[in-house]
């Protein structure tokens, strides 16, 4: 089965919120150091102004399934978009530490929010058989934006500005979000979200510009998931039902920040420092770093569909466990700093082809339509959550002993083994309708 033209459109849309989403967490390891300096910035502030855009995200995470659901996926993702071009600009003209942190925190919620309604969007209009890779597109997104966060970083640190430089490197996102902002009107409504607000010529329509083999039973399969939920009374999140869901949801959200990467990519050119490299040969060392996340998310979009994410997720968390203890052994010993850079594209990889490959996709399938958008924002919180705990006292904890945030992360990856091979239940090639009748049956569920 062939995609239409409107599925590919649809997703590089969607998936547009992913690259500013990537962009926007990524820019600040740029600035850190310029931050510091300008505003006599202690290590504990310093985690409070980056951890202050994932105190957005969080907000924006919890609170996103709520107009996605009465407004929908797309419409909901036009107010991301503006928040993101607001917010861009806020960055750039800046006048004090508190002004920054109040527009970091708007593009928080920016990030958030897209993080639930992108993913979810995108699952709601791929056919079954592409859904990984449909998905995936948008984590390809992330992967991209950190990677021109690092190159621009980069280039405009070569310019050398001087105090203006930070500005224009948190600033420069406000081209990108026009775009997402302008294209948000010209893609369709999801048609489970149509189906649910029973708008159902509507929903076949868009089921017909998606391509797939019969539009009418596809219709009939959501209607009759939706039907059931009714018959049964419980369209809580917290109902017995949805008790596997909520499990894994939660869990693969959290452990994939316990991985450690967005404090690796928050604080990277601090690392880097931290292991003797200099301002701009940090920056390119980070861009490499960025070039290998990409290249490892590319590979695992390829493979995901038929390899699985269960297979993904425990072949890269044993990676990412010897990995992370190899890094920590460095800081610890203070000897072979310079296979640091080395160790860290590995660690890169790893992350790309398992969680940073899976998140999405997995929070966005093991929901069923009526409270998808209420499961999607609660997975995408337990992540934003996580990530901005770690991000607080990552500066903290390494100014101490970098080792010590690496050795944790490591244990981390053990536990995650184990909550994998046990508890996740593969959902490549099922459909969103099947996978709820799956974990529903399941004796965890009942």
């Amino acid at each position: 089965m062939s995609l239409s033209r409107h599925v590919i459109k649809s997703t590089v849309v969607g998936a547009l919120g992913g690259l500013l989403f990537g962009f926007d967490t990524a820019v600040i390891s740029g600035t850190t150091q310029a931050l510091t300096a300008q505003f006599h910035l202690s290590p504990g502030m310093l985690g409070f102004t980056v951890a202050s855009a994932l105190w957005g995200t969080v907000l924006g995470a919890i609170t996103a399934g709520i107009p996605g659901q009465k407004y929908g996926r797309r419409d909901s993702l036009r107010v991301m978009a503006l928040f993101y071009v607001i917010s861009a600009l806020g960055c750039a003209l800046a006048w004090n530490i508190e002004s920054l942190i109040v527009f970091r925190f708007l593009c928080g919620l920016a990030i958030g929010g897209s993080s639930v309604l992108g993913p979810m969007y995108i699952a709601e209009l791929s056919p079954p058989k592409w859904r990984g890779r449909l998905v995936g597109f948008f984590q390809v997104n992330i992967v991209v934006g950190i990677l021109l966060a690092y190159m621009s970083n980069y280039a405009i640190a070569a310019l050398q500005l001087g105090s203006t430089e930070w500005r224009w490197q948190l600033g420069v996102s406000g081209l990108p979000a026009m775009l997402f902002l302008i294209m948000l009107f010209l893609i369709p409504r999801s048609p489970r979200w149509l189906t649910t607000q029973s708008r159902l010529d509507e929903a076949y329509s868009v089921l017909l510009l998606t391509g797939v083999e019969d539009p009418q039973k596809e219709l009939e399969e959501i209607r009759n998931s939706l039907h059931g939920a009714l018959q049964d009374g419980e369209d809580s999140l917290w109902s017995r039902k949805y008790r596997l869901p909520v499990f894994l949801a939660l869990s693969v959200g959290a452990f994939s920040q316990l991985t450690g990467i967005n404090a690796v990519l928050y604080y990277l050119n601090d690392i880097f420092a931290l292991a003797g490299a200099s301002k701009i040969s940090g920056s390119l060392q980070a861009v490499a770093v960025g070039a290998m996340n990409l290249a490892a998310t590319l590979i695992a979009m390829s493979v995901i569909d038929k390899f699985g994410r269960k297979k993904l997720l425990l072949s890269g968390t044993v990676g990412l466990a010897i990995c992370l203890t190899a890094i920590g052994v460095l800081f610890l010993t203070h000897s072979h700093l310079h296979l640091l850079v080395w160790l860290l594209m590995i660690y890169i990889a790893l992350f790309a082809v398992s969680h940073g490959a899976v998140v999405w996709v997995y929070i966005s399938e093991v929901f069923p339509n009526r409270v998808r958008a209420k499961g999607q924002s609660l997975g995408s919180s337990a992540h934003w959550v996580s990530n901005a705990i770690i991000s607080l006292v990552f500066p903290i904890f390494a100014k101490a002993s970098g080792a010590v945030p690496f050795i944790f992360f490591a244990a981390m990856m053990v536990l995650d083994f184990f909550l994998v091979l046990f508890l996740y239940p593969e959902t490549a090639g099922v459909s969103l309708e099947r996978m709820q009748e799956r974990l529903e049956s399941t004796p965890v569920a009942r």
